[in-house]
């Protein structure tokens, strides 16, 4: 069983219930339900098999096997027709961009189930929702609103939520989106010398071609108060630091196109490409990424299969944010990564994930890059 649940909730291009709990539109005529017709739960619970492995220049190299599971619940809560609360949980101590809790590891004492899940249960998500047409306006903690091709995490991390007000408005030719928000999460995040604040506005154009979709994006993200703070999570994630701070800001212009086709090989297929740009870093500011997509796991049997290539500076987004599994979080690295996922039960899904990555100097701290693989199996179960 823990190798069957350790394959199954592995990447976040799984369908994310919880980071992603959809709207409920069809909330009309509320006043006339009860309290519990107005609530609309969705969870679920990945256990995974992870191995780490990092050779350095010097022939030393660094390896860990771990037992890890992710727990998420959440709800949406309809007040009046266009108004819903909406509340979320997961597992995890304080990390941004994860909600991986590792079990003990087997030469430790064993440690009781009362001293998982629910005790490492922390809110990513407690916010009001006013949905009116194709805008939607989200106040408080959520989950992030942009667009991503192919769910590309260079610059947002699959498990990223926004703490501020963030509105999107949604049609069947475009999307744009703008909020003001403030990085922190949970109580783990240290203090900094200044408070930060994020700007973002982003616009996806989509166009239908005879048998394909065109999506052409781009977006803004103005970190304002980085330059001289200390790391907002306790890591900089290989991001240029001076001393103990930050060296530069991050003012972000991320550009993108994804092409995807209902039936390539009788699967839906999806290629993208996207690429970032920080404008406040004179040096090591650029990062592109490339990627298909064979294949969704919608149904029963269904499986798909995803490559991607990145290549990512020093500061070309900010580290902390960007995807946390790819050359073991952040910025400073280059490499492949391979996701499978299927779906063998009308709730449950077994994924695999490998990372073939090469890791700069400048983020290993040592004169030469490093090689790093990573794989992951996962079991998810959606409820």
């Amino acid at each position: 069983m823990a190798v069957l649940a350790t394959v199954a909730m592995a990447e976040s291009d799984i369908t994310h219930p919880i980071e992603r709990i959809e709207e409920v539109k069809d909330a009309t005529q509320v006043a006339e339900k009860n309290f519990m017709d107005r609530v609309h739960f969705k969870g679920d619970l990945r256990l995974r098999y992870e191995s780490k492995e990092t050779d350095y220049y010097d022939g030393s190299e660094k390896n860990a096997y771990l037992g890890r599971y992710r727990l998420r619940l959440g709800a949406h809560i309809d007040i009046t027709d266009h108004l819903q609360f909406e509340v979320g949980m997961r597992s995890g101590f304080g990390n941004p961009t994860s909600g991986n809790q590792t079990f003990a590891e087997a030469n430790k004492p064993t440690e009781g189930l009362s001293d998982y899940f629910f005790p490492s249960l922390r809110f990513f998500a407690l916010a009001l929702d006013y949905t009116s047409g194709n805008s939607t306006w989200k106040v408080g903690r959520s989950p992030y609103m942009m667009y991503r091709p192919i769910k590309s995490q260079l610059v947002w991390d699959n498990d990223l939520s926004m703490n501020g007000v963030n509105y999107q408005y949604q049609d069947d030719t475009k999307i744009i989106t703008a909020g003001i928000n403030q990085p922190s999460y949970a109580e783990n995040v240290p203090d900094t010398t200044d408070d930060v604040n994020l700007f973002l506005a982003q616009y996806v154009q989509k166009t239908k071609l005879a048998s394909s979709t065109l999506n052409l994006g781009a977006g803004i993200y103005y970190y304002d108060g980085l330059k001289g703070n200390t790391p907002l999570y306790g890591k900089d994630m290989g991001n240029t630091l001076v001393g103990d701070v930050y060296a530069n800001n991050y003012h972000i212009i991320e550009g993108f196109g994804e092409l995807k086709f209902k039936d390539v090989l009788g699967k839906p297929f999806a290629i993208a490409a996207g690429v970032a740009y920080n404008t406040a870093a004179d040096d090591n500011n650029f990062g592109y990424d490339l990627a298909f997509q064979l294949g969704k796991a919608k149904e029963v049997g269904d499986w798909q299969l995803k490559y991607s290539y990145t290549d990512i500076q020093e500061d070309a987004v900010f580290g902390a944010h960007s995807d946390s599994d790819n050359f073991g979080g952040g910025t400073a690295a280059k490499g492949h990564a391979i996701r499978t996922k299927y779906k063998f039960g009308k709730n449950t899904y077994l994924a695999a994930t490998y990372f073939i990555n090469t890791l700069y100097g400048s983020k290993v701290g040592d004169p030469a890059d490093a090689d790093y693989e990573r794989v992951q199996l996962d079991a998810i179960i959606t409820f």
